[in-house]
């Protein structure tokens, strides 16, 4: 009569130990899912950073294929007046 409780005894230390996994552990839902939440921030970034990737790129490729884009840039970035020409500038 004393070995009957034995078994179900080790089942529940069993069922209690693999609770514990499951709540507490490595692969626990709580730690999955703090992972996910870092995993879909990473993935916002990393989508942030191919626009601006693109963005770049699709400069360098106009840089590359003509006057026209350097031109631009220098006149609006640098203030490039191209001989006889006048700069004029309007303020409100």
């Amino acid at each position: 009569m004393g070995k009957r409780w034995l078994v179900p005894a080790m089942l529940v230390m069993l069922l209690a130990l693999f609770q514990a996994q499951l709540w507490m552990g490595r692969g626990s839902i709580p730690n999955v899912q703090g992972m996910e939440r870092r995993l879909q921030a990473q993935r916002a970034a990393n989508q942030q950073r191919q626009a601006a990737n693109d963005r770049l790129a699709a400069d360098v490729k106009d840089l590359q294929e003509g006057l026209q884009t350097v031109e631009e840039k220098a006149r609006s970035e640098l203030g490039m007046v191209k001989p006889n020409e006048i700069f004029v500038q309007f303020t409100d």
